[in-house]
């Protein structure tokens, strides 16, 4: 019900359903078959928080001190499997730590399935060894290795000091480890063969609760929830790991900052293969990855602020890049990230494992969803069902604005629907200019020279916000490919140096990385994609969206403005014949203000767009404009006859 009532204010929005983006904030826990995730979440005072239950089981959300619970708006308590998009929703007006737990597959004392949450500035310190210690930048020069000195990987972490390496051999390890020592790193001998194997029925692989922990050269494969995972930390780091056929991310920061993740792998996600969200500044790099067969390539929402995702192949995901403002987690709108250098390809793959909210961007290569002043730059685009690169607004609880963006060049072709597109309705101040494209969604979205020259007055197309809100209901009782099949990816490069590679705490990452936008370089198979994108015009090597759909996104918005055009018309009309010349002129300029520039953009989309022959060209500008006049002068005619 709550999706439909989503899906019914993003469509009423310019009839008063929206509202402003006052709320206190709050964000959500998923719900596993046996497990919260995060385990703790932090909100502010008078906050809320979302359950969405991914599993197969029934859950509920019960105070250990019986003073609250979780309800649905139907009022059950219970939370039924796969309500991914309404569960159970919680009040917060006091600031405090509220622990809780599932009674069906948890305890009070904090077994099994159960979490935390802290409200406020409310000081919460989880029951660990590592909350008494400081972080270090240097290494200890100790090595703890497992299994020759220790049988598991938990139990040398456990034994760990800051600035120790754990040093960790071939093997499967069927262990969700839980990192609470800063300073450590955590390395193995053989990226391929070093596997922390949760078997589906652990939560994560890794989880780092603490500062300046870097995971390097492994595998996480097969947990419930996550591969690789830091969550409320200042440094991280992860570099050369392989994540796949994890429940909900592959490698994953959460409210952490000043980081990096380098020459890493994921594939086989419901969610997506990289995630940096809810941090601002986030001060935090991610370069050199390959992401693909996830549900979303990158994610980040509501994160930005010195955050630089570039240099990194995102390809046959259901969407490729997709930064993100949603009420559900703290601190919207997403801002001020850069998207750079990247090759972002053919991500319309069906049969990648997803939920139903990742589910409604499929088809897209770069979606910015209500983010504010990223910048999307020397991008290479290509082969997408729908839009190539999209701008747009989001609707969550709030409507959140996608304002001040530049999309600045990138090379984008093949795209389904449109290659640049900027959806509606609100979306003032952004900025394409300088891109290689072939179509646009309003046409002459770069100005008429596609070099940022005089643009449009209407400068935005409110069908690609539609089209995905259209998509809530039918997504949500969609049924989509398990995570637990997805085929196990190709071996991976090896960490140069491996087992004798310096060590190397993660702290002061962001500064110490010196980082250079201006030097980043696109992957290497970029050029070649691109040379060939060039060649062809058209996306028939993809499957299409039928020649309504195509037709309605790229002139859509045309036609809908020359129904307002033609009312003036026929309101002109009707003026003359009472001889209010006066309103008449009036309405007759504002005809001219819409239909001349628009028509304009129009022509020249078709003349300077199109690969067609210069015959065909002006046939079609010829046959449109002749259609135009048709209508016009029959709708006219209609109406003056029918007017006594």
């Amino acid at each position: 019900m709550r999706a439909r009532l989503l899906t019914l204010c993003a469509l009423l929005w310019s009839l008063g359903c929206g509202k402003p983006a006052t709320d206190a904030g709050g964000t959500f826990v998923s719900m596993y078959d046996n497990a919260f995730n995060p385990g703790v979440t932090h909100i502010p005072v008078g906050g809320r928080v979302d359950f969405l239950n991914l599993g197969g089981s029934i859950h509920n959300v019960t105070a250990d001190d019986s003073s609250w619970r979780a309800v649905m708006e139907t009022g059950a308590t219970d939370i039924p499997p796969h309500s991914t998009l309404a569960g159970g929703i919680a009040l917060f007006a006091k600031p405090g730590v509220y622990s809780f737990h599932c009674s069906y597959h948890g305890t009070k004392d904090g077994k099994g399935m159960a979490g935390v949450i802290v409200v406020g500035d409310a000081e919460y310190h989880p029951p660990t060894r590592g909350a008494e210690l400081e972080p270090v930048a240097t290494a200890s020069g100790v090595t703890r290795r497992v299994p020759k000195d220790y049988p598991t990987i938990q139990s040398a972490v456990d034994a760990a000091n800051p600035g120790d390496l754990v040093l960790i051999e071939k093997g499967i390890y069927k262990e969700a480890v839980s990192v609470t020592t800063p300073s450590l790193v955590l390395r193995g001998v053989d990226r391929n063969e070093v596997i922390v194997d949760g078997e589906f029925v652990r939560g994560n692989g890794i989880s780092v609760l603490a500062d300046a922990v870097a995971i390097e050269n492994m595998t996480a494969r097969n947990n419930v929830l996550n591969g690789f995972f830091w969550t409320g930390v200042r440094g991280f780091r992860g570099s050369y790991l392989t994540a796949y056929n994890n429940g909900d991310y592959g490698i994953y920061a959460f409210d952490a900052s000043d980081g990096l993740f380098e020459y890493s792998y994921a594939s086989g996600h419901p969610d997506s293969g990289f995630y940096i969200g809810e941090c601002y500044p986030c001060k935090a790099v991610i370069r050199h990855v390959v992401a693909e067969n996830n549900a979303l390539g990158y994610s980040g929402t509501n994160a930005g602020g010195e955050l630089y995702v570039v240099s990194s192949t995102w390809r046959h995901n259901m969407a490729g890049i997709v930064p993100s403002s949603l009420d559900i987690e703290k601190n919207p709108p997403q801002k001020d990230a850069v998207f750079a250098a990247n090759l972002v390809v053919d991500n319309n793959n069906r049969n990648a494992p997803a939920i139903p909210l990742t589910s409604l961007v499929f088809g897209h290569g770069i979606l910015v969803a209500g983010g504010v002043r990223d910048i999307v730059e020397r991008n290479v685009v290509l082969d997408h069902q729908h839009y190539g690169i999209l701008v747009t607004p989001f609707y969550d609880r709030n409507f959140w604005r996608a304002t001040g963006n530049v999309i600045h060049g990138n090379w984008v072709y093949r795209s389904g629907l449109a290659d640049l597109a900027l959806g509606g309705p609100l979306s003032w101040g952004n900025q394409f200019h300088h891109n290689g494209y072939t179509t646009a969604a309003p046409a002459g979205l770069e100005g008429f020279h596609g070099r940022g020259g005089v643009r449009l007055p209407y400068g935005l197309d409110p069908m690609p916000f539609v089209g995905i809100f259209s998509r809530v209901s039918a997504s949500e009782h969609a049924t989509f490919p398990s995570y637990k099949t997805q085929a196990v990816p190709p071996s991976q490069p090896q960490m140069p140096g491996g087992a004798t590679a310096p060590v190397t705490p993660a702290m002061n990452v962001f500064e110490n990385l010196h980082f250079d936008l201006a030097a980043v370089r696109l992957p290497a198979e970029a050029e070649q994609l691109l040379a060939q994108a060039r060649t062809s015009a058209t996306a028939a090597d993809i499957s299409r969206p039928g020649f309504l759909a195509r037709l309605g996104v790229r002139w859509g918005f045309p036609l809908i403005l020359s129904l307002g055009v033609l009312w003036e018309i026929l309101a002109l009309v009707d003026l003359r014949r009472r001889d209010d010349l006066g309103r008449g002129a009036a309405i007759a300029w504002s005809v001219g203000v819409v239909a001349v520039p628009y028509l304009g953009a129009v022509i020249y989309h078709v003349a300077g767009r199109s690969r067609l022959s210069r015959r065909l060209r002006l046939g079609t500008i010829l046959g449109g404009l002749a259609v135009y006049g048709t209508v016009v002068y029959v709708a006219v005619r209609a109406y003056t006859s029918w007017r006594p």
